[in-house]
């Protein structure tokens, strides 16, 4: 078979794939009441399956050419230094907070140091602060942006703080120019857990690039899917490569797969107490993981990231069509709010029922489920009330009363692509119904 055979049958392939998935994807017709409507979801069209498929066909099985590819187009669109691919979005927040324990980092963390995080949010937000040893010290949150307000953070400090680990809730930006102003203050690393905010901006500065790391995740749930995959931005080319030998098995060697020698001196080094000449592809300068991607992921990833503008663009939409259907309930409603300066990429819509409603969050939860609209808690509500937390080492800075509040009267419902105007419609036309019910 000659080359430009070969080149047709893969571009036959491919375009063949493409047509397969149109074929067996076609939209089908929404009824209202009976068609489900998810909280979130992959959004994909024919270009998603090509990338794939051109990937599969090169047979590289691990992280190869579209990994870099992505990792490029992903540092370029968010404004980041550098950004490293990864196995996920919870992987990514070990990683960040991994390397703050780095030797080669100034004031690395230390076993028994201290990580102010809130105490609402996602678990793997909070989990690498055990995990690397050290203690997370618990803030609460506000009731609307579900995120600590600065003067709290700072209030939360004491003498072994050495971090301020946060999430950006909901892809509703916390005030991160603050935070990172009192990290300068203390000398504390900032980590910007951006898993739910792909897109959002403060001041016109992509969130996860204000501070020392920020995290990204590509769960099929986000403003992108990889399926599995996350990413880490890196503010320079030193702390890239710290996160990569962590995600690496630990090793010192920085050369991409598939290549030897890049640093020109392969057995020309002396590290620890090996001897003069050792391989340097076998030397490990830190305590890592395998927490690697693969090329197929990668393809998908670019493929993605192309439409992130307009699934954000989406999900601001439906956010504003939700936001005006329920603000003439907010006597019995929390309704979601930002700071000034952010502009969110919303993960989902979310509602606090106020303790002066007749109805609670149960029976609105159970009203929008009987009718096919998806819900979710607002993910572990209070982390220390979860059963993964009890009797394990931590410090509570303040009262936790809205984190407690979460737990018990917050949910949230869908702005995800996937959910068109119609679809919206009935969203809307579905919560005004319960609401206006309850008042009569």
């Amino acid at each position: 078979m000659t080359d430009a055979s070969a080149a047709e049958l893969r571009a036959e392939i491919v375009k063949r794939a493409r047509a397969l998935y149109e074929l067996e994807n076609q939209p089908r017709p929404f009824v209202p009441g009976e068609t489900h409507i998810p909280y979130s979801g992959r959004v994909f069209d024919g270009s998603e399956v090509e990338a794939m498929v051109a990937s599969a066909l090169d047979a590289w099985v691990t992280a190869g050419p579209y990994a870099a590819e992505f990792e490029r187009s992903l540092a370029a669109y968010t404004g980041a230094r550098a950004a490293v691919f990864v196995n996920s979005g919870s992987s990514a927040n070990l990683l960040a907070l991994s390397a703050c324990t780095s030797p080669r980092l100034d004031g690395a963390l230390q076993p028994g140091d201290e990580v102010i995080t809130p105490a609402a949010g996602f678990p793997t937000t909070v989990s690498p602060i055990a995990q690397v040893g050290c203690v997370p010290v618990f803030v609460d949150v506000e009731m609307g942006t579900y995120n600590p307000d600065p003067e709290s953070v700072e209030r939360a400090i004491g003498p072994r703080t050495r971090a301020i680990m946060a999430a950006h809730m909901l892809g509703n930006p916390f005030d991160a120019n603050a935070y990172r102003k009192i990290a300068d203050r203390h000398g504390l690393f900032l980590i910007e857990d951006t898993c739910d905010g792909l897109g959002a901006t403060l001041g016109g500065r992509m969130a996860g690039t204000i501070g020392h790391f920020g995290t990204l995740s590509f769960y099929p749930a986000h403003q992108m899917t990889t399926g599995e995959g996350g990413a880490v931005l890196c503010r320079d080319p030193a702390a890239r490569k710290i996160v990569e030998s962590f995600r690496d098995w630990g090793r010192d060697c920085w050369c991409e797969p598939g290549k030897d020698n890049t640093c020109g001196k392969r057995f020309d080094w002396q590290l620890g107490q090996l001897p003069h000449g050792y391989d340097h592809k076998y030397i490990y300068s830190h305590l890592g993981y395998n927490l690697k991607a693969t090329d197929l992921q990668a393809a998908l990833g670019i493929a993605q990231l192309r439409r992130v503008p307009q699934f954000v663009a989406r999900r601001r939409h439906n956010f504003a069509a939700l936001a005006e259907t329920l603000a003439p309930h907010a006597d019995v409603l929390v309704l979601p709010r930002s700071i000034a300066t952010a502009q969110p990429s919303w993960f989902g819509f979310p509602i606090t029922v106020r303790a002066a409603a007749s109805f609670t969050k149960n029976d609105f939860v159970a009203f929008l489920e009987q009718r096919k609209i998806a819900t979710r808690s607002l993910f572990g509500g209070n982390l220390l009330r979860q059963p993964a937390w009890q009797g394990r080492a931590h410090r509570v800075a303040g009262s936790l009363d809205n984190s407690d509040t979460i737990a018990t009267s917050t949910f949230l419902i869908g702005v995800y692509p996937g959910i068109d105007d119609e679809r919206l419609a009935y969203m809307q036309a579905t919560l005004r119904d319960f609401l206006e019910s309850r008042r009569r």
